[in-house]
Order: C-alpha cells, then sequence, then structure tokens
C-alpha cells in the first residue's frame, strides 16, 4: 500500500481507538529474505533475543512464534526453506521471558496432536515464569503427513479438528480454574467424546488465570470458532473494504456467543518496507520481491496448484498450457485451500489480463498485506486502518531475521506516538491488560462441573 490510497471514513478525536502491534519472528517460508547479506540465524537464540528486545523497545504488545509439526516435502524432497526448522516453541518462549519484562510472548500449539493437560500447564507454567505475559496461538491439523510423527499416527478428518479444538480448549480452561483464589485445588472430571480427563492441575492459578488466546482461520467453522474463543484473531485480509467486511462479521460472531465484541482483537498480519521517499521505498520493495519469488520458488508454488511436475516450464514464461492433475501429494505439510482446477483458471485470468509470466503471477498471488512508503506515510496508513475499524492492530512479519524490524521501531513508532494512538510507555505488567482485556478471576468465567476433592 503506497500513499495512492483511497478516501476511507475513520475514527477521530475522542473515539480514536488504541493501536496495537506485534511481532511475527520470520522464519521458515519464502518472505524471509535469506539471501541478503544482513540475514542472520533462525536457530540462534541471539536471533530471537535481537527481536524480543526490539519489539520491546518499540513497546509492542507481543511477540509471536509460529510452529510446524513436521517439514514440509516437495516432489518427495525435504523443501528447501524448512531445511533448518526451528526450536521448540515452548522451549523458546520461556528462555525469552528471562531476557524481556514487559513483552507478552505469544507461541503456535496444536490442539490436533497434543494432551490438553499437558499443554494447560505448559502455559501456565510460561504465565507464572513470565509474570502474565503467555499467550497461545491455538491452531488445528486435519494433515495425516504431519500425523505419521506422532504415537496414534493418522489424522482428523477436516470435519472433525475444530469439535477436537472446542472441547480441547474446554478441558484447558477447566485446569486453569481447578485452583481457586484461596489457592484450594479443586478436581477436573470431563468427559467427552475426545477426552476424558480426572485429576488436579499440578500449578495454581497463573497471573492471567488463563493465556490470550488466539486464532487464525478464515472458514466459516475457524471464524466462528475464534469469534467463540479466541481473544484475537491473526487475519490475512489486505484491504480496508475487505478487512471491514471481515472485523464486522468476527465482531458480530462474538456478540451472537454473547461475548462483548470489544474483547475480541483483530490483528492482520502484514510486511513492511521503508524508504527516504515514496519512489525509494517502491524500488526497495520490487527488489525484496524479486528475492523472495525466485525462478525455483515460483515453479514451487506452481506445482503445488498444478499437481505435476513443472521444471521444464521458463519461470519467466507463460503459464503451462496443461490441466491441473488434481494430485495432492506433490506437496505433504503444506494446507491446498481450493480446487486446484478454479485456482488455475483464477490464476489464468490474472495472468492473461495483466500478461504475467509465472514468475510475475506468483509474486502477486502470494503477496501479504503490505505498507510501502516513508515512515511518515507508513504511520498514516497503519493509524487509518485501525481508526477505519478494519483491524485493531497488527502482526508485522518483517523480510530479514533478526533486524528486520528494527526501522520500523526506530522510525515509524515515534510518528505513531506523536498521532496520540500509540502509548509512550508500558502501563501494565500482563499481556492481557496490554490488549485492553477483561482480567479473568473468577470461577465464574470457567467451566463449572469441576469436583471437590
Amino acid at each position: 500500500m503506497t500513499a495512492r490510497a483511497e478516501t476511507i471514513q475513520v475514527r477521530e478525536g475522542k473515539d480514536r481507538k488504541p493501536i496495537h502491534l506485534a511481532a511475527h519472528f520470520p522464519g521458515v517460508n519464502n518472505t524471509t529474505v535469506w539471501s541478503d547479506p544482513a540475514s542472520g540465524s533462525q536457530i540462534d537464540f541471539e536471533s530471537f533475543v535481537h527481536l524480543a528486545r526490539t519489539a520491546e523497545r518499540g513497546l509492542f504488545d507481543f511477540f509471536f512464534l509460529a510452529e510446524g509439526l513436521r517439514l514440509r516435502e516437495h516432489r518427495d524432497r525435504i523443501y528447501d526453506l524448512d531445511v533448518v526448522g526451528r526450536p521448540d516453541t515452548f522451549t523458546v518462549l520461556a528462555a525469552l521471558g528471562a531476557v524481556t519484562e514487559r513483552l507478552g510472548l505469544v507461541g503456535t500449539i496444536n490442539t490436533t496432536f497434543n494432551e490438553p493437560f499437558n499443554v494447560a500447564r505448559q502455559f501456565a507454567s510460561l504465565d507464572h515464569l513470565t509474570d502474565g505475559r503467555a499467550g497461545w496461538n491455538m491452531v488445528t491439523s486435519s494433515d495425516a503427513f504431519t500425523g505419521e510423527n506422532f504415537r496414534r499416527g493418522g489424522y482428523l478428518d477436516y470435519a472433525d479438528r475444530y469439535h477436537r479444538a472446542e472441547e480441547f480448549i474446554t478441558v484447558a480452561r477447566k485446569l486453569w480454574d481447578s485452583w481457586d483464589e484461596g489457592g484450594e485445588p479443586r478436581s477436573v472430571n470431563h468427559r467427552g467424546p475426545q477426552f476424558a480427563v480426572r485429576g488436579v492441575a499440578t500449578a495454581p492459578a497463573s497471573p492471567q488465570r488463563h493465556p490470550v488466546l488466539l486464532q487464525a482461520g478464515d472458514s466459516a467453522d475457524g471464524r466462528d470458532f475464534g469469534a467463540k474463543h479466541a481473544d484475537a484473531l491473526f487475519t490475512i485480509h489486505s484491504s480496508i473494504p475487505a478487512g471491514q467486511k471481515y472485523y464486522a462479521d468476527v465482531k458480530a460472531r462474538a456478540a451472537a456467543h454473547g461475548r462483548n465484541p470489544d474483547q475480541l482483537k483483530v490483528f492482520p498480519g502484514v510486511t513492511f518496507v521503508l524508504g527516504d521517499t515514496e519512489e525509494d521505498a517502491i524500488e526497495k520493495a520490487a527488489y525484496i520481491r524479486d528475492q523472495q519469488v525466485g525462478p525455483q520458488t515460483a515453479i514451487a508454488y506452481l506445482e503445488q496448484v498444478w499437481g505435476r511436475d513443472l521444471s521444464e516450464y521458463d519461470p519467466d514464461g507463460p503459464l503451462p498450457d496443461v490441466e491441473p492433475t488434481g494430485d495432492a501429494s506433490i506437496t505433504r505439510g503444506k494446507a491446498r485451500h481450493g480446487d486446484p482446477r478454479e485456482i488455475a483458471a483464477k490464476y489464468r485470468g490474472i495472468a492473461e489480463a495483466k500478461k504475467l509470466s509465472i514468475r510475475e503471477l506468483i509474486k502477486e498471488v502470494t503477496s501479504r498485506q503490505q505498507f510501502i512508503g516513508t515512515p511518515s506515510h507508513v504511520a498514516a496508513e497503519v493509524d487509518r486502518y485501525i481508526q477505519a475499524d478494519a483491524c485493531d492492530g497488527f502482526i508485522l512479519v518483517p523480510h530479514l531475521t533478526p533486524a528486520g524490524l528494527d526501522d520500523f521501531v526506530d522510525t515509524v513508532v515515534p510518528l505513531l506516538q506523536e498521532r496520540g494512538a500509540f502509548r509512550t510507555g508500558y502501563e501494565h505488567e500482563t499481556l492481557r491488560e496490554h490488549l485492553g482485556l477483561d482480567p479473568i478471576n473468577s470461577l465464574a468465567q470457567g467451566d463449572a462441573d469441576r469436583v471437590a476433592q
């Protein structure tokens, strides 16, 4: 998004919303430009420390860590961008808790291939160790390939993954609430289709009682699950009209579940490119996209849709003249969205209308939402999106590990503060407080079928 922006009605004066910001640790995907001389390691702990401390210096709400439970494979080989993987989420977040003071620490943990007791215990421990800064990005999986890494193997049918997630979070909440405010433990007695749990949580109630809950899912089931259970949603919507439509939808779903819509925050993931002038920023952004989508990456992305080997095609030439096979096995460990023939038809329409090569097309259709321009322009755009009720904040995804956030914190954050919509210091201790969420301080807010010991 450059300075040529549409006219949108925004909140002003006393109605202005506070801006919320979070930092996504870049890693195993083609968003990160590993070929850049400034690129560092995604394994070295100092990389995590640098990004987290930069985010805390910028007074961000939280640091966000994604996770994959299996390295992707493409054409029966480990996909290059996943070769190194990433350390365990809880280990990294616990270590970061020792080198930060106020920054929230959010990790992605799967509800399909874990157990509620273990996850509830780990998040309660993290919340204790960080004085109330833990957050959980809840994800599901219907992937048999990932399931092969686990004892029970197999997978859940696509339609069942949210049924398990629903019961998973119910059990976790019972465990978090199984110690009362007087420090007395109570037994959890749960029986359901997915879980039968009877026992007591091993840790007393943590500072937040429940970690802040995040969720990413754009299907109807995903939106409804997030609106019912999550404190914040991680979204992909890239324009103000699309963001406003999503924002209104999930807030209405939250209200339908009896929740205060203001207690559900919306965070699109966004990249950014800063320049001394608009032209400078546009030139930098074009260079970065060239590095993110090289010839090999362009062909690999197209093969995921076509379901066949396209290595003989020129990435700087036209789209293949053959149709997709429907074979999903060419890429394993990565979700496919939609019917391949429909996607291919859409791609052909875009390529024909804009006269794009394979590589040019993939650069366009895989691009994240971007803020491109001078620091003052980017600050104005960030504020405009939020005041237009397209979101409540942004999760920033830098293109460099680990120093990609530095310029934003040094140049854009002060301008957001000057606009009066971003904090000039941390006012609270916990992540829940940073986000303006109500405290969970009563057992009545949890599930009520506990049985006293």
